[in-house]
């Protein structure tokens, strides 16, 4: 007897053992039933197990194909457990007493099906009492122990589905390694690992989820002691709110939380930490890391499933936020009774707050003041309306921005928290007519802040559930309310102005979507002074009235003075282009007088620049060619249509009166069609198109001039050389910036219709006058800096001409004066002095006028 208790002896009976298994080699199909009896038996449950076999190595024991636990029938028809392959180890001593006696069950990739009926009892309920009840010794039993021990089950990369009720909800534990074992006489041991998961969502980043615990006998289950520590870390914040909430809420940030969970599961003390580090919201980047933690403690009773003496409290600074009350979310009563109170709270850490929530506020705002506020929020039962009151307020607020040159300083922001049932429409209970629920809203101010006037302007904000509405009501200097607006994170126009303003406007947005606030109401401006790229002077609005609707801001009444010019009218500025549609700029403006050469001088840099060209992406160099939509242009971002008029267009020495056209500025594209005019003594009509995305711009364009004064045209060039009327029709396109690349690439197509007109500089031989031209028809063409005539008919008084040849765009003359039949003449020299040779005889002979 000594020697079996001694090692040797061990060895040598494991030994014989395995040496009779092998040689025996019983059927492990016969003992199926007494297996599959004895599990069922042990856990309450019918189990089905669908083949036995024989394992030897590395310990004896069963392997059991297709285990299937099936559930109580009150929980529904799926398995509570089911696995494809199961190992169940046994005790070989326990062979020595003629029992089978398992030490440990090994499942491979099951699936648990947890279940909670409409009672609020879970599907294992009975299976822990049912274990806690038979008399069974601990896993790690001695081996002069002849109780059965309780054998140490185990799952690897098995998968936890939740049910309530009949309904399978997404929520799932995947990749779940789990553990059982009864630690001592009374305490049984269970360890949990696996990733949270939802099946209708492709999640990755969810972290991990630990569940380490024990429980001791008793007798029954709201009864039994229990500790449990909870630990889940590893996620990323966006992915959990979409596991929770079913939709990614778009902060970002790494999350862990841990709990422990202590008593019994009518009261059980529950004690919680939150953490998020490197908050922010997705679009948000920053520098500085953001962490937000809370601890909680509070009372469970899975009787009632109420949660009392809850309270969390979240350290700010100096200061803190603290939760306080009962909920009984997981009742029936969806009742709650909570008190939240802010203490002594710094400003600072807030606004580092909602630099991570809301966009555009600058990273170098400086904060000062006090934040004091107690709120509640109480709701009796199911039927009841939610109660929210409370107040608040801010004190000593000071916001300071380097980079806005902005400073705000408010002596008191006071803030009320409410809710319930309309007042007005109290009486409406006495007719049987429901009331009208208000939304909990949290009422700021009013208040007074001073924007650089006289008087202060007046802000009050209403905050609820869905969204925010800002007023801002009075005087302010412009630029003073541009800079306080980003300095709160409101999106205004990067603008360096100067001007009053009195305003009534409104700010409204939803929380969700992080959707852009919706600026409304109305604006008045009044010498109002802005700095324009490109120009040297500032834009002046001497006055306009501006109307902003969530669609458009509408301009009217405007007086604008840009670069030496008046312009009157109106503009409709779309806001919102988020729909597949097309929202340009329309105008409709007016100027007495447009001189060009004004609009050089006010251009950015050498008054030799044309004047257009501040409206390129660089004032100093002519822009490089760009696609639409890359350019950084300022012609490239802008589409506009509408309608420009001057009473008088002044081009160098050439003046055009009641000039109009139709004008189109689409991604650097420049249209101008209808462009009418009175000019040289007659009418223009016609259209022409500029091209600014190439480099240099090209311009292509035409029309018709009717009934032009030529003596007119000819006072323009400084030299009368011809008199007369004349019908033109012309078709041109040039390219370049300045006048030389515009003269030396133009290409244009001249039909000319000139009829009583003379040239007072050329007298034919044989003539005691100046030609006299009855009529001339002809067609010229200008390309590569000369204006070539072809096709010209010229009809005099006596005969009919047909005239050829060439004129540079210096006035040197190569022409050729021809009759059919008769002789010719060769005109040369300048446009000033031309020189006539006739071609046959000597009687034919040149006379320049004296």
């Amino acid at each position: 007897m000594k020697f079996f208790r001694s090692s040797r002896g061990k060895v040598v009976t494991g030994i014989v053992l395995v040496l009779i298994l092998f040689l025996v080699r019983p059927g492990a199909q016969r003992l199926k039933t007494r297996i599959v009896r004895s599990i069922s038996l042990a856990l309450g449950r019918q189990v089905d197990v669908g083949s036995v076999s024989l394992r030897f190595l590395p310990q004896p024991g069963f392997e059991l194909g297709t285990f299937v636990v099936h559930d109580d029938p009150a929980f529904g028809a799926e398995p509570v457990l089911q696995a494809a392959q199961v190992v169940a180890s046994i005790r070989v001593f326990s062979l020595f007493r003629g029992h089978l006696e398992i030490s440990r069950l090994s499942l491979s990739e099951p699936s648990l099906n947890l279940v909670r009926n409409h009672e609020g009892h879970w599907n294992l309920e009975d299976v822990l009492e049912r274990a806690a009840k038979v008399p069974v010794a601990p896993t790690s039993k001695a081996r002069t122990e002849r109780r059965p021990g309780f054998p140490y089950i185990e799952a690897g990369h098995g998968r936890i589905n939740l049910k309530f009720g009949q309904e399978k909800k997404p929520y799932s534990l995947t990749d779940a390694n789990f553990a059982l074992w009864q630690d001592t006489e009374n305490t049984w041991g269970v360890r949990l690992k696996g990733q949270p998961m939802r099946t209708d969502f492709n999640l990755s980043d969810t972290g991990r989820l630990e569940v380490d615990g024990s429980w001791q006998r008793a007798a029954n289950l709201h009864q039994t002691p229990l500790e449990f520590t909870l630990q889940w870390d590893g996620a990323q914040l966006g992915q959990a709110t979409k596991l929770t909430v079913g939709q990614d809420k778009g902060w970002r940030g790494g999350v862990a939380l841990s709990a422990t969970v202590t008593g019994t599961p009518e009261d059980l003390i529950v004690a919680a930490d939150a953490l998020v580090q490197n908050f922010h919201r997705y679009d948000i980047a920053t520098d500085k890391s953001l962490q937000l933690a809370t601890h909680c403690t509070g009372h469970y009773s899975s009787v009632d499933h109420v949660f009392t003496r809850v309270a969390c409290r979240t350290p700010v600074g100096e200061g803190a936020v603290a939760v306080n009350g009962n909920v009984a979310w997981l009742s029936g009563a969806r009742s709650y009774d909570l008190n939240l109170l802010v203490e002594n709270v710094s400003i600072q850490p807030v606004v580092e707050f909602a630099r991570r929530m809301k966009k555009n506020i600058p990273a170098d705002v400086v904060a000062t003041g006090k934040l004091e506020a107690n709120l509640a929020i109480r709701r009796e039962t199911t039927d009841e309306l939610p109660i929210w009151k409370g107040r608040g307020e801010v004190t000593g607020l000071s916001l300071r921005s380097s980079v806005n040159n902005t400073r705000l300083t408010l002596d008191k922001v006071p803030f009320v928290l409410s809710s319930g049932v309309d007042s007005a429409s109290s009486p409406a209970r006495r007719f049987g007519v429901a009331p009208l629920l208000v939304e909990p809203r949290l009422d700021v101010g009013p208040f007074s802040v001073a924007l650089g006037r006289p008087e202060n302007a007046t802000v009050h904000a209403q905050l609820s559930r869905d969204g925010y509405n800002l007023a801002v009501q009075g005087d302010a200097e412009l630029q003073r309310l541009l800079d306080a607006g980003r300095t709160v994170g409101l999106s205004t126009l990067q603008l360096a102005a100067s001007g009053e303003t009195h305003v009534n406007l409104h700010v409204a947005g939803s929380w969700a979507g992080f959707a852009a606030p919706v600026f409304t109401g109305t604006a008045l401006l009044n010498s109002v002074h802005a700095r324009v790229r490109g120009l040297n002077d500032p834009v002046e609005v001497t006055s306009a009235s501006l109307l902003l609707s969530p669609g458009t801001t509408d301009v009217q009444k405007l007086i604008l003075v840009a670069a030496g010019t008046t312009l009157r009218g109106s503009l409709t500025v779309p806001r919102q282009s988020d729909t597949t549609g097309d929202y340009p700029i329309r105008f409709d403006l007016h100027a007495e007088e447009i001189a060009t050469n004004k609009l050089g001088e006010a251009a950015a840099g050498s008054g030799k620049q044309p004047w257009y060209r501040f409206l390129s992406s660089s004032p100093q160099a002519a822009p490089k060619a760009s696609s639409p939509g890359t350019s950084s242009s300022f012609l490239a971002s802008v589409h506009a249509v509408g309608k420009l008029s001057a009473g008088r267009v002044r081009v160098h020495d050439v003046v055009a009166n009641r000039v109009s056209a139709d004008v189109e500025l689409e991604q650097g594209h420049l249209h101008l069609s209808k462009l009418r005019g009175e000019a040289i003594g007659g009418r223009h009509s016609g259209e022409w198109t500029v091209d600014f995305n190439t480099s240099p711009p090209t311009y292509s364009g035409n029309g018709s001039l009717s009934n032009v004064s030529l003596e007119q045209l000819a006072d323009a060039m400084h030299d009368g050389w011809v008199t007369g009327a004349a019908n033109i029709e012309y078709r041109a396109n040039t390219l370049g910036w300045d006048k030389q690349e515009l003269m030396s690439a133009a290409a244009v197509t001249l039909s000319v219709d000139a009829h009583d007109s003379s040239l007072p500089h050329l007298i034919l031989a044989g003539e005691a006058s100046p030609l006299r031209v009855n009529h001339f028809v002809g067609r010229l063409r200008l390309r590569d800096g000369k204006i070539e005539v072809e096709e010209g008919t010229l009809q005099t008084a006596a005969s009919i001409y047909q005239l050829s040849g060439s004129a540079s765009l210096s006035r040197v003359l190569d022409m050729k004066l021809a009759r059919e039949g008769a002789h010719s003449f060769s005109i040369t020299g300048t446009l000033t002095q031309p020189h006539v040779v006739a071609n046959t005889t000597a009687e034919t002979q040149a006379a320049l006028k004296p």
